[in-house]
């Protein structure tokens, strides 16, 4: 590594943003050929000793490094290459910095060959994949050692989750969602959809009928599903800059609940102002329409102030709060958390709020434990000892070098407009035609990129312009590039 820091040094020196020349000159070393996959780098107080800069600068470019991808960095380790001059499809090296693509290597095996092949041509920005490996494996491991030791017991499990789990989420949310509600109010589900179904066959039970569910259009389709699934109906409510319409809500007819992503509208990426909020509750507790917040990746602010949980500003007991852990962590471990609205007096609630919590509580309860206790004592584990906070600041890091990628590649791109990206872990990408998205999208997937489109999230036909929507959680920044490359192209093919 020797020759690796004098060649750095010949950049640092001779540039006025010494962070940038490490940068530059650590992609070019990459692209060239001279640092490979699993090399070793130096340490930030060894390489700042050798080019005379503070170490500070020498911190600030392998963050930004991490952050794209180039490299990865734990606590306590040496930091190691991760991206090399074969790791993807292309070949394409430009100001943009993004990765040289040479020939796959060789395999013994003729199958395994195709299916590498295949693989390296293939990057998934289709929505909702977190960065899963990003997380340190020294926390992760010691998770489920935790999971592991725990004692066996002859028991069933609590419907409701361990009590464990379910406190240390409600600690996270008065330190990060500005409410922190008591634990007989917070309870587990095995993911969004199944909490929303959880929700739905309650209000029916309770109610005794088919709850109506206003939901926003375009939005997320799989809850629309799962509520359908559990027996109620949907009602789409058109939305604008600030996310649902209330006046549309207040003309489509009686509804029993209103679901809303206020804080990063899903998937246009909008934020309900107070305000808004604030008319939107106001509203419920006049009508005794329960609001269902899914709050599903409000960790990720990228840009403007944190906005905090509908639930925090609700004091009429009108919002059941609805979380994960599928955008911070992992979706496969399908784990999720529902916070009840907060009792209020008889006389003040009526409609579906009226005894909400008790029949959701009652459902939860017929239904079972459906998160296995191993999973929730190592997301317990993660939550007390910091690892997961520690994680959310990484991945917010990474997530933010990402967006800003986005936003400067297609600055200036005419046609092309990029929405979505004040938070979250994904932008839509919409022009103004003649092309549609799903034209688009099986362009890109002719070049092995996939997304979804903007389209697929559309209640009625024309409520969404064209487009597509792109996640970028799980991609490097040079996979990233390769992406928004078979955009462009897609797009003015088109």
């Amino acid at each position: 590594m020797v020759r690796c820091v004098d060649q750095i040094g010949v950049i640092v020196v001779d540039q006025s943003s010494k962070t940038a020349g490490v940068v530059a000159r650590v992609r070019g070393m990459v692209h060239d050929g001279t640092l490979h996959e699993g090399d070793p780098m130096p340490s930030t107080r060894a390489l700042a000793a050798e080019l005379g800069v503070a170490r500070g600068t020498v911190v600030a470019a392998y963050e930004q490094l991490d952050g794209e991808g180039w490299i990865r960095t734990r606590h306590g380790a040496v930091a190691r290459v991760v991206a090399s001059a074969g790791a993807f499809g292309m070949a394409s090296v430009g100001d943009r910095g993004g990765a040289v693509v040479g020939d796959l290597p060789p395999a013994s095996d003729p199958g395994a060959t195709a299916m590498a092949a295949a693989a390296a041509r293939v990057i998934d920005c289709r929505p909702g994949i977190p960065a899963v490996t990003a997380i340190s494996q020294r926390d992760w491991r010691a998770a489920w050692r935790a999971a592991a030791d725990a004692p066996l017991r002859n028991a069933v499990a609590d419907p409701l989750g361990t009590s464990d789990l379910r406190a240390q989420v409600a600690a996270q949310l008065g330190l990060s969602r500005g409410f922190a509600p008591a634990l007989d109010r917070v309870l587990l589900a095995a993911g969004t959809s199944e909490a929303l179904s959880l929700v739905t066959e309650a209000l029916r039970m309770h109610l005794g009928r088919a709850p109506v569910f206003a939901v926003e259009d375009p939005g997320y389709r799989t809850g629309q599903r799962a509520v359908r699934s559990a027996g109620g109906t949907v009602v789409g409510i058109p939305l604008d800059d600030d996310g649902m319409d209330l006046d549309a809500l207040s003309a489509a007819g009686p509804v029993d609940v209103v679901l809303v992503t206020p804080t990063h509208q899903y998937p246009l990426g909008s934020v309900m102002p107070v305000v808004r909020r604030q008319r939107l509750l106001a509203w419920a507790a006049a009508t005794g329409t329960l609001v269902v917040e899914d709050d599903y990746d409000s960790e990720f602010r990228h840009r403007g102030s944190p906005v905090p949980a509908l639930a925090a500003l609700d004091a009429e007991g009108v919002v059941l709060h609805v979380g994960g852990f599928s955008k911070t962590l992992d979706p496969r471990l399908r784990c999720s958390y529902v916070v009840l609205p907060a009792a209020v007096p008889a006389e003040q609630s009526a409609g579906a709020v009226a005894g909400i919590a008790e029949a959701v509580l009652a459902t939860r309860r017929a239904r079972g434990a459906v998160v296995a206790e191993p999973v929730q004592v190592a997301l317990a584990h993660l939550l007390r000892t910091g690892a997961l906070r520690r994680h959310l600041g990484r991945v917010r890091r990474d997530y933010t070098h990402r967006r800003a990628r986005i936003a400067a590649r297609l600055d200036g791109v005419a046609g092309l407009e990029a929405r979505a990206l004040n938070g979250g872990l994904h932008a839509v990408v919409v022009w103004p035609g003649p092309a549609t998205g799903q034209e688009v999208a099986a362009r890109m997937a002719g070049s092995g990129v996939l997304v979804s489109t903007l389209e697929e999230y559309g209640m009625t036909p024309g409520s969404t312009p064209a487009g597509i929507v792109l996640g970028y959680g799980a991609v490097t920044v040079p996979e990233l590039d390769r992406a928004l490359d078979a955009l462009i192209g897609a797009v003015r093919d088109g």
